[in-house]
């Protein structure tokens, strides 16, 4: 721990002592009351479609633009994602919940990744974009971070769009999917 009073971990827990034991599945209850947007992260290797369904996506910074997303180590899209080093967000409307529910499903078959889904190629990245979601952001890595069992992935902005601007925002709290009333 620092003494210097403009360090910003002045007051930071000295890293050496152990932190107390959080129960998991208790720590899956607490961060499930915050409520969260659902988007699927889309790239395309080899002409092939990859996505995954995620909710850990934020903004990081308007100078230069950046959002993140995070992704399982251990989840088949982790590789391609960061090999491939662009990809596109579709943040989902409350009707797209199947697509949700797909792209989260491990092991899922890779024969038919989008299923139909209305998409489109994002200019920037040639990633899939989906016709119907609130909003979509197309991303080149900028950074990847260690983040446990997951890796922070940062992407620098390509480009934006507004699919389907009248479409409200599917929500995920509690475990459940739900609406904005």
């Amino acid at each position: 721990m620092s003494s210097d009073p403009s360090d910003p971990c002045a007051r930071c827990p000295d890293p050496d002592v152990a932190a107390p034991q959080v129960d998991p599945l208790r720590f899956r209850q607490v961060v499930g009351r915050f409520a969260t947007g659902v988007a699927v992260v889309t790239t395309v290797a080899g002409g092939v479609d990859h996505g995954m369904t995620v909710n850990a996506f934020t903004s990081v910074s308007l100078d230069p633009l950046l959002v993140l997303f995070c992704v399982d180590r251990t989840a088949r899209f982790h590789d391609v994602v960061l090999d491939t080093g662009v990809w596109a967000v579709s943040v989902l409307t409350e009707d797209m919940e199947d697509a949700s529910r797909w792209f989260a499903t491990r092991g899922r078959p890779l024969d038919d990744p989008l299923r139909g889904w209305e998409r489109r190629r994002g200019a920037a990245t040639g990633a899939a974009i989906f016709a119907g979601a609130v909003a979509a952001l197309e991303c080149r890595t900028h950074a990847v971070h260690d983040g446990g069992d997951h890796s922070i992935v940062v992407g620098e902005v390509l480009a934006l769009d507004v699919p389907d601007p009248s479409g409200k925002p599917l929500i995920f709290y509690e475990g459940e999917y739900r609406g904005i009333a």
